[in-house]
Order: structure tokens, then C-alpha cells, then sequence
């Protein structure tokens, strides 16, 4: 059986828009502050694990838990918002995940207790994974096959602006005036998205059901296969670290709350620098730029465990940590692609899939470690597996001149 084409083909749906108009860009745009809400919201306690585990006498590794509830969560919402959402129009569908996120970081800032956050963490899971698996595919429809990249590259840029710029400064909120209001702040700014892809989106009907016995075809591929292991490897060990960054760098570097937001500013900088430069560079050799983004993973993190009590040290690493996690999501994506091209729906459901679950188990094994070890341990466990990537991909990812064609062939009953 020949599996339909994908309905995340660019233009499938809008080859007679008019690209000169401004309200196919504007729709466009609300689905990019989007995924910058989502990214901000899912990442926020990030900077805010300290001030949280302090007011609720919990240690930083129960905190955590802020972190890995929404990751488990969103990886089954990848899939089965994808296959549930069946024949709804997408505009419906994206309106009613962000109002999960609006709820969600509402609950979370009038939480009175650890279970009534985790709560809504789970709620937040819901709609991370529901827009990746869906929202992504909304900016190719909303304009021409022509402009399709760009409308790409305008979501995404949200997604970078969130790392850039939303987790520092709700860290930054959090050490001024409360980690709940920065909470109520995403919430805020969920509301305002909300009401913008209200007014802003059009009609999207659904050009295709995706069915759930379609997704196992995607193992059949053997790059696609290697790829979802290395993206695995990648994410647990980059959110067993990256999760408990700013007690590492409040508890071993000894660094003010002030200079640890600033920190997470310089790490999302240098991550959108990762981003671009990554992106150039996937383009020429996937391969060789995943192993590359594992070796800058692995060496910071095994390097901050050892030398992070160095303040200037501490710095610079966390410097070049953010840029090798900025060319980490477009280097697996790119492999994922071309890994599999033809199958693009049901890989991206597997994809946001194996990323929440790593950045879940991630989270949770890096509190344990924490918990048990010490917070420099968590650096440690983040290294070693991202190494592991890096080893995988140099030892099995190498390409093999009929293996494409045999795999796209195994496509087919």
C-alpha cells in the first residue's frame, strides 16, 4: 500500500493565495507567537527551579517534575491529537490548544499545591504536543507553495525567539516580582495569541485523516530509524543537564540570580547563532553537523561539570552549550527529512513523539542523579548521552548506496 501524500505539502491547499496581501502574513505571524508562547511556557521553570523549590519545600529534582510531566504528556498528544483531530478544521484545533496553554499557565500561578501545578503542566503537554504535530503544518496552507519556506521560517523563528528570549526574561520576572506572575505573564500572553488566531485564521479544512497503523512504516526506514535513536539520545541528555542549569550555576558557580538570568540570555544568543549556522550546515552534510551538535553537547556539559566552580569558565561554556543546542533541533530535523521525505506526517508525529518522551526521562533522570549526587552530576549524565549520539551516528549513520531505495520500496504493500 502506498501511503497518501502528505497534508503538510507546502501550498496543497493554497496555490491561488495572494502573497502580496497582509493577511495571509498575519496569520502566519500569530501562528509563530504561537509556538514562541508554547516554547516560553514549556521551558519556564527552567530558570525558575530554585524560587519554586523553595516555596514549596520541595528539593529541585521533585521540581523538575515540572518539566517531565508536559514532556510524557505531549508525547502521546503528538500522536493522537494527529490521528484524533481526523476531518476537524485546523483553525478550531490550534484555537483550542492555545486555550489549554492560556489554562495552563493560569493554574500553575494560582497553584496552592505542587499536585494543582503538575496539573497543570499535564494540561500544557496537551498543547505542546498538539501544535507540533499540527500547528507546524498550518504555515505552508496559509500561503503559496512559493512562499511556503518562509512561512516556515517565521514559525520557527518563534520557536527561536523563545529560547532567546522568553525563558531568561521569565527568570528574570520570576527573581523581580515572583515565579507565579511569570506564570500569569505567559498566560497573559497565551490570552493575546489566542485572540489573534482568532481574528487572523482562516478556514483549514483538512486535506487527509492520518491514520495510526500508518505510523509504524516509519521503522521500516533505516535512517529514519537511526535518526529517531540519535534524537533520543540527544534530547535526554541535553534536558538531564539543561533542566538544572541554574542550580548548577547558583550552587557550584555561585553566580548571583541576576547573572544566572543573564546567563540564560547569552545561552539562548549564542543558540540562535547555533541555529542558523547549524542550519547551513545540515544542508551540506546532516551526518557529519548531528555528530558535530552530540561532540559541542557533550564536551560542554562533561566540561561544566568539571570546571563550573570557575565563574569566567563557567560562562564561556554555557556560552558555546547554547550554540551547540541551537543547531541541535534543525540537524535531527533535517535528518528526519531526508531521512524520509515522503512520509513527512506520520515522521513528525514520531518525531515530537521521541522528543517529549526524551526530554521527559531527560528531566526525571537528571533529578534523581541530582537528588541522589548532586546537581554536577546531572551535567555528567546529560554528557555521556549525548556522546552516545555522537558514536551512534559516526558508526551506523554512514549512507549506503541502496538502502534509500530499498527502505522507500518497503513503503509499500
Amino acid at each position: 500500500m502506498q501511503l497518501p501524500s502528505s497534508p503538510s505539502t507546502p501550498g496543497s491547499a493554497t496555490d491561488n493565495k495572494d502573497d502580496t496581501a497582509l493577511g495571509p502574513w498575519l496569520s502566519v505571524l500569530s501562528v509563530g507567537i504561537g509556538a514562541f508562547a508554547l516554547v516560553t511556557s514549556e521551558f519556564l521553570p527552567v530558570g525558575l527551579l530554585p524560587a519554586i523549590a523553595a516555596e514549596l519545600a520541595i528539593s529541585k529534582g521533585q521540581a523538575g517534575l515540572m518539566v517531565t510531566t508536559p514532556g510524557i504528556i505531549a508525547a502521546f498528544a503528538a500522536i493522537f491529537v494527529t490521528v484524533g483531530s481526523g476531518r476537524l478544521d485546523r483553525r478550531i484545533v490550534l484555537l483550542a490548544l492555545t486555550a489549554l496553554l492560556v489554562a495552563s499557565n493560569l493554574l500553575v500561578a494560582l497553584a496552592p499545591s505542587f499536585g494543582w501545578i503538575l496539573l497543570g503542566r499535564a494540561m500544557l503537554g496537551v498543547g505542546v504536543g498538539g501544535f507540533w504535530a499540527i500547528g507546524t503544518a498550518i504555515g505552508p496552507r496559509l500561503v503559496s507553495m512559493q512562499h511556503a519556506p518562509r512561512a516556515m521560517s517565521i514559525i520557527f523563528a518563534g520557536v527561536s525567539l523563545g529560547t532567546v528570549a522568553g525563558v531568561p526574561a521569565g527568570a528574570l520576572v520570576g527573581e523581580l516580582v515572583g515565579w507565579r506572575v511569570a506564570f500569569g505573564a505567559a498566560s497573559a500572553i497565551a490570552v493575546l495569541v489566542f485572540i489573534a488566531q482568532l481574528f487572523l485564521l482562516p478556514k483549514l479544512p483538512p486535506t487527509q485523516a492520518i491514520k495510526l497503523r500508518q505510523l509504524p512504516m516509519i521503522f521500516g526506514i533505516r535512517k529514519a530509524s537511526l535518526g529517531l535513536i540519535a534524537t533520543a539520545m540527544l534530547f535526554t541528555g541535553q534536558f538531564a543537564a539543561y533542566t538544572y542549569i541554574a542550580p548548577f550555576l547558583r550552587q557550584i558557580s555561585h553566580l548571583s540570580a541576576g547573572t544566572i538570568s543573564a546567563m540564560l540570555l547569552v545561552y539562548g544568543a549564542t543558540g540562535f547563532i547555533g541555529n542558523i549556522i547549524g542550519g547551513w550546515a545540515a544542508g551540506r552534510s546532516e551526518r557529519a553537523t548531528l555528530a558535530w551538535t552530540g561532540i559541542l553537547l557533550s564536551v560542554s556539559t562533561l566540561a561544566l561539570a568539571a570546571l563550573g566552580s570557575n565563574q569566567v569558565a563557567a560562562m564561556l561554556i554555557v556560552a558555546i552549550w547554547g550554540f551547540g543546542f541551537g543547531a541541535m533541533p534543525i540537524a535531527v530535523q533535517t535528518w528526519m527529512y531526508k531521512a524520509a521525505p515522503h512520509l513527512m506526517e506520520g515522521s513528525s508525529a514520531l518525531f515530537v513523539a521521541i522528543v517529549q518522551v526524551s526530554l521527559a526521562f531527560g528531566a526525571l533522570i537528571g533529578g534523581i542523579s541530582v537528588d541522589r549526587l548532586g546537581v554536577a552530576s546531572a551535567m555528567v549524565v546529560g554528557g555521556v548521552f549525548a556522546l552516545g549520539c555522537t558514536l551512534t551516528i559516526w558508526r551506523f549513520g554512514k549512507e549506503r548506496g541502496s538502502t534509500q531505495t530499498a527502505d522507500c520500496t518497503a513503503c509499500e504493500a
